[in-house]
């Protein structure tokens, strides 16, 4: 059986990550306090796609970091593939 090797992101990726997460915790607190002051439900809708938005982009943000850092490690030919792909995908959105 092999044994899967653990490839980490690179730090500055990292950093963005935890950013980008204390950023949509923020948020989802915010619409706590909404909900709880009883605020306008269009009001709580339009922070909760704004929330949907941000986790969809810090999505896209670690799966391209997979496959770039990941999958493809140092080879370059393999990671102007991936990177290729990427675009395709992103403009198929």
């Amino acid at each position: 059986m092999e044994e899967t090797v653990v490839v980490p992101i690179s730090p500055q990726v990292k950093a963005d990550v935890q950013r980008r997460l204390k950023l949509i915790e923020g948020q989802v607190r915010g619409v706590q306090g909404m909900v709880e002051k009883d605020r306008n439900c269009r009001d709580v809708v339009q922070q909760l796609a704004a929330i949907k938005a941000s986790v969809a982009s810090l999505n896209t943000l670690v799966a391209e970091t997979y496959a770039r850092e990941c999958l493809c490690g140092v080879d370059t030919r393999d990671s102007d593939e991936v990177s290729r792909l990427l675009d395709i995908l992103k403009a198929a959105r």
